[in-house]
């Protein structure tokens, strides 16, 4: 309140706020509502009309942007690539479904191999692209995996650092989905969740460049150590891998479900090899 001074009837602000100024990002947003919740009453004894209408300008705003894997890792990558390169304070959180879920289940680049989806009859065989890897190479985006059901406090931490995190944020979020025609159905969507991830088919980390700034690693692996004698049986229970049986020779099937158990130990050792340093 030292940079506020009062008038008859009016305020003159000496040292402007940065929400009256070109620049907010100097500000955090409990800074901002500390001052917010300072300014008002002065604000209000004093009749600032024209401040005052324009009160919900005041609050640093939070903007998050929600979309599919087509969209994130595909059709739409340009967009999201330059918003994370922007620098701004911009959240995005991608619902991963591992393929075009409003097409009825057309391949994305974020399809693994050996699943069966439109444009893929049988079986993707390229492996999955890796979406967060690629924004940590601009070291200054926070970037999350997270698989709900598998680990609620990860997924909680994760959101509330983006959120926090003064710059663009990138969330990764596995999301079970009626095109991969889980056997158990989707009340069981959560429970899916934890074996993807209780499997090593799914890896949760938090990637956060503030701690390169403290000395520390900036790569968090939060993931346990997988069961992979879980891996073939995960796959079987969904009918976009199981059907991959029917689809093709059974040794050729017996390949591509090795390739991505393969695809996900080689993902997960380079998230080792990245926590590790």
């Amino acid at each position: 309140a030292e940079d506020v001074r009062v008038g008859e009837r009016h305020l003159h602000l000496a040292v402007m706020h940065p929400y009256f100024n070109l620049d907010s990002r100097q500000e955090t947003r409990e800074g901002n509502l500390r001052l917010v919740e300072k300014l008002m009453p002065l604000l209000e004894k004093y009749d600032c009309k024209d401040l005052l209408a324009r009160k919900d300008h005041f609050i640093k705003k939070s903007f998050w942007a929600f979309g599919g894997d087509g969209w994130s890792y595909d059709i739409g990558y340009g967009g999201v690539d330059h918003v994370l390169a922007s620098g701004e304070d911009v959240n995005v959180l991608v619902f991963d479904t591992e393929v075009y879920s409003n097409t009825g289940g057309q391949a994305s680049k974020s399809t693994p191999a050996a699943a069966i989806a439109k444009f893929a009859a049988s079986g993707k065989r390229a492996a999955k692209k890796d979406l967060g890897m690629m924004a940590m190479s601009y070291r200054n985006v926070y970037v999350a995996q997270i698989a709900m059901g598998a680990d609620m406090n990860q997924t909680l931490k994760a959101i509330r650092e983006a959120e926090a995190y003064d710059g663009p944020s990138l969330i990764i979020a596995y999301a079970t989905c009626i095109n991969h025609g889980v056997k158990a159905g989707m009340k069981s969507a959560m429970a899916e969740m934890k074996k993807a991830v209780e499997c090593g088919y799914w890896q949760l980390y938090r990637y956060d460049p503030q701690r390169a700034a403290a000395g520390e690693n900036p790569f968090q692996l939060d993931s346990k150590e997988p069961d992979y004698s879980k891996f073939h049986d995960f796959l079987l229970g969904e009918v976009r891998y199981n059907s991959l049986k029917q689809a093709a020779p059974a040794d050729e099937a017996e390949q591509l479900f090795a390739k991505t158990e393969n695809d996900a130990k080689a993902r997960l050792q380079s998230y080792k090899d990245k926590a590790a340093k």
